[in-house]
């Protein structure tokens, strides 16, 4: 009985159970290195909440509100009408709010609300702007669930003046947009894009110098890229999927699963001391460009 606990692998020792979530960017699951998406939410709020507890909090000093990509949840919810359909109705009732980050036309960040305005509040607590930003947060925000704003409907409807406009631009509530528009944005998340593309290349890189050009995810999100992926290798994990870079699959215990050139898969045998690695994650990430 004895000699045969000596001889349980090495490997099933060192996953130890674990608190859901991450703040400082390291790899923080359930059971196991990963946590399997058949144990995924599948409601968006539940998700939204998930992705929330990736953000990296300390690396911006909680200066920033955690912000959620809105794509990312597409790799937690299968059902993308389902993810448009509820993040409309959060947005209706003034639970979260919408943001253009600029990056990308068709990249959309999310914040609960009250998390934008208790940060921005904070931002801006000893600029001359605050008074016009706390107005703004208190008329315009409880009103208006729009992303984007124009000069006529901030002058007529809300009757805040040009140079108050100014103010909000100043203080980071405001980005232009065109001549006498503007998106709605959030102080400070200038660094954040900048950490989030540098981050998705670094993923990207690594998986197409990988073998085959596929890689374990549970294997990925144990290298310590800290350096170049500062949002946390899960967190931008949820972004290459949900944004569709790539290809995800579960591995049978038998054999690693792997997609071919012509989009047929095909089966390898891999050796005893793989197969169980491989059936630990049953995950495992594949470039979707050559």
């Amino acid at each position: 009985m004895n000699r045969k606990r000596i001889l349980i692998p090495q490997i099933f020792k060192q996953f130890k159970k674990r608190r859901l979530g991450a703040e400082d960017g390291t790899v923080l699951t359930d059971k196991s290195v990963t946590l399997e998406f058949e144990d995924m939410p599948n409601d968006t709020k539940t998700g939204l909440l998930f992705l929330v507890r990736l953000f990296p909090r300390k690396l911006f000093d909680d200066c920033l509100p955690p912000i959620v990509l809105k794509h990312q949840l597409y790799s937690i919810v299968k059902d993308k009408t389902t993810v448009d359909r509820q993040l409309n109705e959060l947005k209706d009732l003034g639970v979260i709010r919408m943001f253009n980050l600029g990056f990308d036309t068709d990249v959309f960040g999310i914040v609960f609300s009250e998390d934008y305005k208790s940060k921005v509040l904070a931002a801006t607590a000893t600029k001359e702007s605050s008074a016009t930003v706390q107005r703004f947060l208190e008329t315009v925000l409880t009103s208006c669930t729009d992303i984007g704003f124009n000069q006529e409907k901030m002058l007529k409807e809300f009757s805040f003046q040009d140079q108050e406009i100014t103010q909000l631009v100043n203080a980071g509530v405001f980005t232009v947009r065109d001549v006498g528009s503007w998106w709605l944005s959030i102080p400070g998340a200038g660094r954040f894009v900048k950490y989030f593309v540098k981050g998705r290349k670094a993923v990207l890189n690594m998986i197409r110098k990988s073998k085959y050009k596929e890689v374990l995810q549970s294997d990925l999100e144990l290298r310590k890229i800290t350096c170049t992926v500062k949002l946390g290798i899960q967190y931008q994990v949820h972004d290459i999927i949900g944004a569709e870079l790539v290809k995800w699959f579960a591995s049978t215990p038998c054999h690693n699963a792997m997609v071919g050139r012509n989009g047929t898969r095909r089966g390898t045998s891999v050796p005893q001391e793989r197969r169980k690695c491989i059936w630990i994650s049953c995950i495992c990430l594949l470039l979707c460009t050559p």
